[in-house]
Formats: structure tokens, C-alpha cells, sequence
């Protein structure tokens, strides 16, 4: 399998990959880069973020033409994915055709296992997390204090994510333009702050770094 990157820059050397290193000093950036790759016919191509308009249309070509197009983007959840692409001149028509899947990611700082303190969680704030979704609040959730072996009360961190599918009902609202993030979440989509929620309720990080998190 030919799997192709662009990148900038390249973090990890993989004998695997046909990777590429972007240098605007050659004129060679994301789009000019793809271009090349489209010439070897790759079967994944990875570019390391489409920031310019240039650089969607070659990549929405890429995956009209059968290429599997992996390539990052930034925006607060995983449905403001395609109104970036809208913003960046990607036809809707074009964007229900060819979006396989946007996964939107944060990171949470983990509780101290020596230090975490736990604490009562109110109603309130827990249904607040996870509404419309129904699960049962947990007994109890910790919060950090601080100590010799670690940074506040935090040691380490972890991803929480969402992710976006399209079906059928989700690309037809792709190609008519229209709100997607309460459509995404009747058909199936679990938000980022319930993922965060059920990390507190499994006891890996804290209510602060809960709410810090999915209000930015």
C-alpha cells in the first residue's frame, strides 16, 4: 500500500511512508506538495492541515478520485469541520460527497493517583455534562490537591474526542447548508463534553479541568 504524506514539519520518520517535508523557501507548500503525490497515484495521503483554499480543492479532488485523504483542520468540534470547508471554498455538493468522518480532539490533564481528593458531584452539574444523554451520575468524583509527585495535582493528560459519520440524513443537511451540530448529536454523535463527563465519572480527571476544557 503507498501510503503519502505532506507535512510540516515531519515529526516522525516511518520507512513505511512516502513522506514530504513543506518548504515555502521552493514554493513547495500543502497544495503544491499534493499535487505531486496526486502523480504517483498513493492509496493514503496524509496532509498535515489544509489551511488554504488551494489546498481543500486538491484534497477534495484527491478524494473524489478514490484517494483515502486524512488531513487536519482547526475548529471547535467536529461539525465546524465542514463550515471551515465552506469558509474555505469547498461547494457543499462536494463536501457531502466526499467527508467520511471528522474526529474533533481535546486534552484534559490527569489526576495525581498519590493526591486526588474525592468530593460530591451535584445533580445539576452532571446533567448539565451530558444532557441530551441519560446515564446515572457517579457517587463521587476528585479533585486535585497537590503533592510531591506531581504538578498541582495533575500528572499527565488524555484525549477525549467526538466524532462525526455522515449518514444520509447528515449529507443531505451538508449539501442544503444547514445546522449540523444538534442534527449531529440526534443521529448519533456523542460531544466532547460527554466524553470529558465520563472520564470525571471514571475518576481520571477533575469538574475544574472538565469545565476549562470544553468552554474553550
Amino acid at each position: 500500500m503507498n501510503i503519502s504524506t505532506v507535512e510540516d514539519p515531519v515529526e516522525l520518520v516511518h520507512p513505511a511512508l512516502n513522506q514530504m517535508q513543506v518548504r515555502p523557501a521552493i514554493d513547495l507548500n500543502f497544495a503544491s506538495g499534493l499535487r505531486a503525490l496526486m502523480r504517483q497515484d498513493p492509496d493514503i495521503i496524509m496532509v498535515g492541515e489544509i489551511r488554504d483554499e488551494e489546498t481543500a480543492h486538491m484534497a477534495t479532488q484527491a478524494a473524489l478520485t478514490g484517494h483515502l485523504v486524512l488531513s487536519t483542520l482547526h475548529t471547535n468540534d467536529a461539525p465546524g469541520a465542514v463550515s471551515r470547508l465552506r469558509e474555505l471554498g469547498v461547494a457543499p455538493y462536494l463536501i457531502s460527497a466526499t467527508l467520511v468522518a471528522v474526529m474533533a480532539q481535546r486534552l484534559v490533564r490527569l489526576l495525581c493517583d498519590h493526591c486526588k481528593q474525592a468530593q460530591p458531584l451535584v445533580e445539576a452539574q452532571w446533567q448539565s455534562l451530558i444532557h441530551p444523554w441519560r446515564c446515572r451520575a457517579p457517587e463521587q468524583v476528585y479533585r486535585a490537591m497537590g503533592c510531591e509527585h506531581c504538578n498541582q495535582g495533575y500528572k499527565g493528560r488524555l484525549a477525549i474526542y467526538e466524532l462525526m459519520s455522515p449518514n444520509d440524513t447528515l449529507r443531505e443537511a451538508i449539501g442544503n447548508r444547514a445546522p449540523l451540530g444538534q442534527l449531529a448529536m440526534s443521529e448519533g454523535m456523542r460531544p466532547l463534553r460527554v466524553a470529558a463527563a465520563l472520564r470525571l465519572a471514571a475518576g481520571h480527571t477533575s469538574l475544574e479541568e472538565v469545565l476549562r476544557v470544553i468552554s474553550t
